[in-house]
């Protein structure tokens, strides 16, 4: 716990400096020594420079780790939290390393490709981050039905954070716009929305002079984390309101996509 001279800071605030500092301390480690060497990890972005992916394996750690260990936190919901990110970020690294040459892109192709008996890193990823996100929902609410709500959330927000992610910064602006909301909140949600906000705050500026991008490690994480966020905070008709928006978001995946990069 994080304390001040008149005692202890609130969770959220010290899940959002938590965040930040494991954040950038894992980024300054991953740029120094790069697992498997820096070449695995280097990408060019849409203006054609090159860029590394290690904000998004930062980001991922330091929300993965701030959101589990936040003060006040009910174990069932830290176990959620540290389950959700960490697979949602796992499983996008995965896509980030070995998919980086596929030119599939959405459901329907991954799907298709598996009708063909063939699994995509896409594939792995829409499937790990659901029942990833199913099995959180299922640590985070009672009944049935909002279990199931609660799993469509926090992997339909994983997913909807990625789909933002086409050009440096739409991501992360993205994380503290719909995060900041949250922070007025008591309770878990408050500090699993100051999670990933901490955590894009220490590379936003990294991203932004694309020096780095987060990726799909770090979109699928930190959306994960906001999902999370909702579903602690909203009872089964929020739920079902931001279920159904983020579904819809979803099927128009392309349009969300060029949409954030006209901005």
């Amino acid at each position: 716990m994080v304390t001040v001279a008149g005692g202890r800071v609130p969770g959220r605030i010290s899940a959002l400096l938590g965040a930040a500092g494991v954040t950038r301390a894992v980024y300054t480690a991953l740029r120094k020594r790069p697992p498997g060497g820096a070449v695995l990890w280097e990408r060019k972005n849409y203006a054609g420079r090159s860029v590394d992916l290690h904000a998004g394996l930062a980001a991922a750690t330091g929300t993965a780790l701030a959101a589990a260990t936040a003060p006040g936190l009910p174990a069932r919901t830290r176990a959620a939290a540290a389950l959700a990110v960490l697979a949602a970020g796992g499983c996008g690294a995965y896509d980030d390393v070995f998919g980086a040459g596929d030119p599939r892109r959405g459901f329907r192709a991954h799907l298709s490709a598996l009708r063909q008996k063939e699994v995509t890193t896409g594939a792995v990823k829409l499937f790990g981050i659901g029942a990833a996100g199913l099995t959180a929902g299922a640590l985070l609410k009672e009944r049935p039905a909002d279990k199931l709500l609660a799993g469509v959330v926090i992997a339909g927000s994983a997913h909807l954070v990625n789909l933002l992610d086409v050009r440096p910064g739409r991501a992360g602006g993205a994380v503290l716009a719909l995060g900041a909301p949250g922070l007025l909140r008591r309770g878990p949600a408050g500090a699993l929305s100051a999670a990933p906000m901490g955590a894009v705050a220490a590379v936003f500026g990294d991203d932004l002079g694309e020096r780095t991008m987060i990726g799909d490690a770090g979109a699928h994480a930190l959306g994960a984390a906001l999902g999370l966020a909702v579903v602690t905070g909203t009872g089964r008709r929020g739920l079902a309101a931001h279920a159904a928006a983020l579904v819809a978001a979803a099927a128009a995946g392309d349009r969300v996509s060029r949409a954030a990069a006209a901005l």
